[in-house]
């Protein structure tokens, strides 16, 4: 903005890139420059024109701005930008670059306002010829609007020859890169495997064929065609490497996240090899896939027309074009699925969805295809999206594109000619499983060390009574959840089940059993309130699939003393006297806490008279019997709301037992002077609840104006019995009631 803010000697301002990690947010940050353009002032006549180079970017760019308020016009045509330019109606317009061509060639759109912000998203891609400087699409954007302000925003490192780039549009603005991204959490950090696939070939055979077959060619026309059919991307699409990759792919699939909400990604090397990997997998049975490819008259990811099988590749998009009838909807309904429903877990591509594809749920990539530059970049990145449970994302590699993690820099400068300058960081971002799973030893002797002074390792209530401090719990929570994090990466990997003895492995798996139990068993002791994160289905898989169904209760409700039979019934399941004492009194402890706001006054008392029995029970005031009896006996008063001294006039209205409550605590401070508080009280309690009945109407709690009124009648009637009783009552305390009362108020009368 302040470079914005600043114009140049010929009026217009100086534009420049952004440099923006992927998946963090780009559109938003887009959105938000605009909206701050827009409430700029001194710039009345603006236009703010939001570019994409794709159609599925454009739609994503509009429904990010009207998901957050701002409804920009969507240019559907060449003819209808050339329209949105010349009006001054539309003040956001978005459009594809493509578009352009036509409003500058046939409707020879020029506007040389000086207020117009164009924002260009993806603007790396020069070497397409779309945005670069010689780019005829980015040079027809710049006769359309001579003296706007382009802005670019990228994702994607600059490759040296892309330097002009940054010259075009006047400059680096700012960076935020993905480490500044995995820390802030706006992306989740990436997990490498590299696995290799065995192949054998038997060189006499086939050498024989091969002579056999080219015995017409001549020497030259031999050594070209030997050249073509002996590439490692030809060895790569043979049947039975296919075959090898995809078992591997449904077991790792299925043993590590099937069951789950996390989704994968498969990247095959063209579109013959995606349909064959989809073949396989069918035929295993272990995972369900859909192929999302583009027709077979486009050629993606292949070096020559003769390494597709046109045969099959047709006979699939037939089919595909009878079910979904259009290109359109085959891409919507197999993407809605892969984003929305159970099925398919594996979306098998090959350039499709390897660039601006955002679907938070995919967590895994599997690629078998040689990838590069910008590609490469846009690719792993599309599992680096924030979704509930996702701790990583991972990208499991057939092709061997990061043979070694420690020379990420050398090979991208290798393959794309990336200046190392800003790619540090991306092997932060980007870690070998391996290196995450050599942490296990350690979280698991930090978890093992919260128990150092507990002497019989078996004795279970040993555990759950030194799990009674609270904040030792968070911390044992903790490192549980660390530890069965790590450990599933680690039982992913296939190294680590290589070199990990067997007896190792089990110790590990034994003990994480051993405290999920444990974690179980306090959550109910303690009455905790669950956080569904440590349940997520990622742990719940681990421990399914490794430790044994059934070991892990998942805890659903903690807290209802009031169904007196299960509560009793699930009480008695409990081993000892204390065990029992603690479900008890921490459950109705949370009950309290949940029903504070319906009855401050009478939960308060309870409340206080709990924490002082457990208190003397852990310093052994109190022996396990009558620590039982005790809280028992408060649980009873809780249920059945009893204990308290309630005035007869209150015994049918419920509500207005918790205004007097509240009421008789300010009161009660009047004392002096001949007052009875008690009897003000019940009056004041009665009055006001017929207040709020009188005045309550459909949908009251979310209507201020009705609430209102119903503190201006109920301030009225404390002044008229200020008068009547003689009681000098503050106006800090009619404030206090009036808040109190309301709060009651909107949480049992909502």
């Amino acid at each position: 903005m302040g470079r914005i803010r600043h114009t140049q000697r010929d009026g217009t301002r100086k534009g420049g890139v952004v440099w923006h990690t992927q998946g963090s947010g780009k559109s938003l940050t887009m959105v938000m420059l605009a909206e701050a353009i827009a409430l700029e002032g001194g710039i009345d006549n603006y236009k703010i024109v939001l570019v994409t180079d794709r159609v599925d970017l454009d739609d994503q760019i509009y429904k990010t701005f009207h998901h957050c308020g701002t409804v920009p016009v969507q240019a559907k045509t060449g003819k209808h930008l050339a329209e949105l330019l010349k009006d001054n109606k539309a003040r956001i317009i978005t459009s594809v670059i493509d578009k352009f061509e036509l409003a500058v060639g046939k409707a020879g759109v020029r506007d040389e306002n000086p207020d117009i912000f164009v924002l260009v998203d993806e603007g790396h891609r020069s070497q397409t010829g779309k945005f670069g400087q010689f780019g005829t699409l980015h040079t027809n954007m710049r006769k359309a609007l001579p003296n706007a302000c382009f802005i670019a925003f990228t994702g994607t490192p600059l490759v040296r020859g892309e330097r002009s780039t940054i010259a075009t549009f006047g400059g680096l603005i700012d960076t935020y890169t993905i480490e500044q991204a995995v820390k802030d959490r706006a992306v989740v950090p990436l997990l490498y495997e590299g696995r290799h696939v065995d192949q054998r070939v038997d060189t006499e055979s086939v050498d024989g064929w091969f002579d056999r077959i080219t015995e017409n060619l001549t020497k030259e026309q031999k050594a070209d065609l030997k050249k073509k059919v002996t590439t490692t991307d030809q060895l790569n699409k043979a049947k039975q490497k296919v075959m090898r990759i995809a078992w591997d792919v449904s077991e790792h699939y299925r043993d590590n996240w099937q069951g789950t909400p996390y989704k994968a990604q498969l990247v095959a090397q063209d579109k013959a090899t995606a349909l064959l990997y989809k073949r396989f997998l069918d035929d295993f049975g272990m995972v369900s896939s859909e192929v999302l490819i583009s027709g077979p008259d486009e050629r993606e990811g292949e070096d020559d027309v003769h390494e597709e099988s046109q045969d099959e590749v047709k006979a699939f998009w037939k089919k595909m074009m009878a079910k979904y009838a259009s290109e359109k909807e085959y891409n919507r309904q197999i993407i809605s699925a892969f984003k929305h429903a159970e099925q398919p877990e594996i979306i098998i591509v090959v350039d499709k969805l390897l660039t601006g594809f955002d679907a938070p749920r995919n967590t895994v990539l599997y690629l078998t295809r040689k990838l590069k530059g910008h590609t490469l970049l846009q690719a792993i990145a599309r599992v680096n999206r924030l979704y509930d449970g996702k701790d990583f994302g991972y990208i499991i590699d057939y092709r061997g594109v990061l043979q070694n993690l420690d020379e990420a820099l050398d090979i991208y400068g290798q393959l794309s000619e990336f200046d190392k300058e800003g790619l540090d960081d991306l092997c932060t971002a980007l870690t070998d499983v391996n290196t995450e799973a050599h942490k296990l030893p350690q979280r698991h002797s930090d978890l093992w060390e919260l128990f150092k002074e507990i002497r019989n390792r078996r004795d279970e209530e040993a555990y759950e009574l030194l799990l009674a401090d609270e904040e030792l719990r968070e911390r044992f929570y903790e490192r549980l959840s660390a530890y069965s994090r790590t450990l599933a990466i680690a039982l992913s990997s296939a190294e680590f089940l290589e070199v990990t003895p067997d007896e190792k492995l089990s110790k590990y798996k034994a003990d994480l059993r051993f405290f999920m139990k444990l974690r179980t068993s306090v959550r109910k002791r303690y009455a905790e309130v669950v956080d569904f994160k440590e349940y997520e289905a990622r742990i719940q898989k681990l421990v399914d699939q490794h430790v044994g169904t059934g070991e892990v209760e998942k805890i659903t409700d903690l807290v209802n003393i009031f169904d007196a039979d299960a509560f009793a019934k699930e009480v008695e399941k409990l081993g000892s006297t204390a065990s029992k004492a603690d479900t008890i009194a921490y459950r109705t402890k949370r009950t309290i806490h949940d029903r504070m706001q319906e009855d401050p006054a009478f939960y308060r008392r309870f409340s206080e008279m709990l924490e002082d029995a457990i208190r003397a029970f852990r310093e052994q005031r109190l022996s396990d019997a009558e620590y039982l009896r005790k809280v028992a006996e408060i649980a009873e008063k809780v249920k059945n709301r009893t204990g308290d001294d309630i005035p007869d006039a209150l015994a049918h209205r419920d509500v207005a037992k918790a205004f007097f409550g509240v009421l008789q605590d300010v009161f009660a401070g009047y004392n002096d002077g001949g007052f009875d508080a008690r009897s003000a009280s019940t009056d004041a309690s009665v009055a006001i609840d017929d207040i709020i009945q009188q005045s309550r109407i459909v949908n009251w709690t979310n209507n201020t104006d009705v609430q209102n009124r119903m503190m201006g009648a109920i301030e009225d009637y404390l002044f008229e019995l200020k008068e009547q009783r003689g009681v000098d009552l503050t106006f800090e305390d009619i404030d206090r009631i009036l808040e109190m009362v309301l709060d009651i108020a909107r949480t049992r009368y909502a």
